[in-house]
């Protein structure tokens, strides 16, 4: 795997970088890593991203309360969280364009900006603009010269699916086309981490699968990425883990299976009845909230056998459906929560909930 032209130093077996945690020196291999590749030697000390008690203000409002999170080489994992989380906050910290109030960032044991600088990182935001009056391949080529150690300008058009569209005028594509163009451009270094917002956003559903089977084959080369969404159930299939901040703090962090085994509850389901739906449907044992859509009931419940045995009782069923919880399912649920603050940081949480400088 490449490394840019990073001055930093490998370091003795028993050191860490300023300021970072304890978690940092646990993480001096990655043989539990997932489905990555073997980093070389000098990733093996260090994790991709160290976030280190990080605390961000923006004036009087805070976006996060002392963030911890480490990300290991090779590993895909997604970052979910509701509008004004805390999402584009940590996001806009780790690529360097904004520094913390306190607590570290650090990325393969070096600060955002020199991980930059080396071009370490890739990155893929919502914002981009097509730049008028050149090619797909004049773009990535002229974005490829900029960096140590870029990627072969066929191979990132061919990852972004664009290898037919390398003649075309990247001003005058579709949306879903651009999209592929922003991710080619991500590619065009060559980084060892890609940074992902939204990455499916405008693409069809082809072009979502070529996508994600892109993701799998760069971090079987020990890649890391890092993507956030709000399609949830990509990020069941294809995130090995999934880390999820609400009102700027870590609310999980773990695989799909071990964040819904969080919330206990199950989905029981039937079809719409011709009769009216009884108002104590809420009154079931374990049942926590009631959907009707597409013609089916859906009832969100913490005791599927229990809703089950008194449901016959309150209306005549069709089509009866019992499911363990989704990924949805344990996302509602653990930013539903109430979240136990101090009363020096109520102000400064509730605030930065609707603040647009919060991130997403």
């Amino acid at each position: 795997m490449k490394h840019g032209t990073s001055t930093v130093a490998q370091p003795p077996a028993d050191s860490r970088p300023p300021g970072a945690s304890p978690r940092v020196r646990e993480l001096r291999t990655v043989s539990d890593a997932g489905a990555g590749a073997a980093p070389a030697a000098a990733d093996a000390v260090f994790p991709a991203v160290a976030f280190d008690g990080v605390v961000k203000d923006f004036g009087s409002m805070r976006a996060l309360h002392g963030l911890d999170l480490t990300i290991r080489p090779g590993e895909r994992v997604a970052l979910l969280g509701r509008n004004g989380a805390g999402k584009s906050t940590s996001v806009g910290l780790l690529l360097g364009l904004d520094e913390p109030t306190s607590g570290t960032v650090h990325l393969f044991g070096a600060s955002p900006a020199a991980a930059v600088r080396a071009g370490r990182i890739g990155a893929m935001l919502q914002d981009s603009k097509p730049v008028p009056r050149v090619t797909v391949r004049e773009l990535v080529s002229f974005v490829a010269g900029a960096y140590p150690k870029p990627m072969a300008v066929d191979e990132s058009l061919d990852l972004a699916g664009l290898t037919d569209l390398a003649g075309r005028r990247a001003d005058r594509l579709s949306g879903g086309q651009a999209q592929r163009v922003a991710f080619a451009v991500a590619l065009a270094g060559d980084p060892d981490l890609l940074v992902l917002d939204e990455p499916t956003a405008a693409l069809d559903v082809q072009a979502r699968q070529a996508f994600w089977q892109s993701m799998r084959s760069l971090t079987d080369r020990g890649k890391t990425v890092l993507f956030s969404t709000h399609y949830l159930e990509e990020a069941d299939r294809n995130a090995d883990r999934i880390v999820v901040i609400d009102r700027g703090r870590l609310v999980a962090d773990g695989s799909s299976a071990e964040i819904k085994r969080t919330v206990g509850a199950g989905t029981v389901s039937f079809d719409l009845p011709t009769a009216p739906l009884p108002e104590s449907l809420t009154s079931l044992p374990g049942v926590l909230s009631v959907e009707i859509a597409g013609g089916r009931v859906r009832l969100r419940t913490s005791d599927p056998d229990g809703t089950v045995s008194r449901l016959p009782q309150m209306v005549s069923l069709r089509g009866l459906e019992v499911s363990a919880a989704g990924l949805e399912d344990a996302f509602l649920s653990l930013t539903a929560r109430p979240l136990t603050v101090s009363s020096t940081e109520q102000g400064a949480a509730e605030v930065s909930m609707n603040s647009p400088q919060a991130g997403a």
